[in-house]
């Protein structure tokens, strides 16, 4: 079923008007592919009621999450005050994304983005995520170690270092600020982790898991040694045959924070936002304060987690 102009446009204002906060004299670019073509269209017709300088660029859907846009994408993006990616695969963990905010754009991308992901993910209570992801970085920000467990058999522990939290809460207001849409999330990338962990939620390319259908990772010294699943273990194989070692990286630690998504529906990118979740990673670091650069970044979601930090069992927000 298509999803009706009016609905795409009440996101689309969403998220040109409250989290981005678009002004007349600034330049948007959206960016999209022409799986995403329909979503990137009602942004661009919303930004272009606000701003004379707003523009679009369309290109094929890339190969994996994380992989680079072509160049002229990349350097449009570094030379917009704004931008908008509603893209098939994630740019989030790209140079190209983490260019163009170092060079003060500001934006966010929407990777994997459905119609109705996009309306029923941007119909949500920003400043309620903003206050359930502040909480829960005083909870954790300052701890050494977060173990997380569960009863089908997650037992891994993350070792901060000196590396930051961070909150991805929708507000994209600040040059050079970044976000995913829809929002509601602190994650980290830890200078290091042991132990394992049951993905039971979603994963790709397996969208949502059914019942039993669990996906088991063994990590060591801040490395992924063993994967379950065939195909999983496949494309993370793949981009060892280019960056080796790292593509085995356990790249982040994540934690929703967003209250008004009650059900996964097999979007990684609504669903690792889903309170009382957690969401581990693999490969790419480098864009949320890592130093590891990888061509993939797979997102696994963990239903029902306990989560300590630093012995301290954690409350986490529920839907």
């Amino acid at each position: 079923m298509t999803t009706d102009d009016s609905d795409l446009r009440a996101a689309s204002e969403t998220a040109i008007f409250q989290c981005l906060d678009l002004q007349a004299d600034e330049s948007l670019l959206v960016v999209t592919d022409d799986k995403r073509e329909r979503i990137g269209e009602a942004l661009y017709e919303v930004a272009c009621e606000v701003t004379d300088d707003a523009s679009i660029i369309r290109y094929p859907p890339g190969n994996q999450h994380g992989e680079e846009p072509p160049a002229p994408v990349a350097a449009a993006m570094a030379d917009a005050d704004a931008f908008l990616a509603p893209t098939t695969k994630s740019l989030s963990h790209t140079r190209a994304r983490g260019n163009a905010c170092d060079a003060g754009a500001r934006g966010a991308t929407l990777p994997g983005i459905t119609e109705a992901v996009f309306v029923t993910g941007l119909d949500a209570d920003y400043d309620a995520i903003y206050h359930h992801s502040k909480a829960m970085l005083e909870a954790v920000g300052d701890a050494d170690e977060v173990r997380v467990t569960t009863e089908k058999g997650t037992d891994i522990t993350f070792v901060r270092g000196d590396r930051e939290w961070l909150a991805d809460t929708g507000d994209i207001s600040d040059s050079g600020s970044f976000s995913n849409l829809p929002a509601g999330e602190i994650f980290l990338s830890p200078e290091s982790a042991t132990g394992t962990y049951v993905v039971d939620g979603t994963m790709m390319p397996h969208g949502l898991l059914d019942e039993g259908q669990d996906l088991r990772f063994e990590v060591e010294d801040g490395y992924v040694t063993h994967i379950s699943d065939d195909d999983i273990r496949e494309q993370v194989e793949t981009a060892a045959e280019e960056v080796g070692q790292d593509a085995f990286n356990l790249a982040e630690i994540g934690i929703g924070t967003n209250v008004g998504v009650t059900d996964l529906v097999g979007s990684v990118l609504l669903d690792e936002k889903a309170a009382g979740t957690v969401h581990i990673a693999i490969g790419d670091d480098a864009g949320i304060g890592g130093d590891t650069d990888a061509p993939l970044h797979l997102d696994g979601i963990i239903r029902n987690p306990t989560v300590y930090a630093d012995g301290a069992e954690v409350d986490l927000p529920q839907p």
